[in-house]
């Protein structure tokens, strides 16, 4: 139900949950807590029952951790990519890795991407 509720949402609040979620990522670990996932569904007005949040907890949280990551979070919403975008993923990727390292510096995508 909450991936369907996404869906309809649009990529953008996909992006800006992301983008929220680094915002609160203070230590920069990549993980969320109980309280800051649930305050981030908040302020995009995504609640849920505490039940059904209760739950959403559990699958995300599946190594007991008492967090979640916040790159697991969102790949379990948006699911696998399919075979068109991996194929277009790894055609931009080898242009970006000139040196063919299997690594790409900032410094090497600079040049070929402006964000303007």
């Amino acid at each position: 139900i909450f991936r369907e509720t996404l869906s309809k949402r649009g990529v953008r609040v996909i992006t800006g949950l992301g983008k929220y979620f680094r915002q609160i990522d203070k230590n920069r670990n990549g993980f969320l807590s109980q309280a800051s996932l649930k305050e981030a569904l908040k302020v995009f007005h995504l609640e849920m029952p505490e039940g059904d949040f209760e739950s959403l907890w559990l699958i995300l949280d599946d190594s007991k951790s008492d967090k979640v990551d916040y790159g697991e979070f969102t790949h379990a919403i948006f699911g696998e990519m399919n075979e068109y975008r991996k194929a277009f993923v790894r055609k931009a990727y080898m242009k970006l890795d000139f040196n063919k390292t299997g690594s790409v510096p900032m410094v090497d995508v600079r040049k070929c991407y402006c964000a303007k």
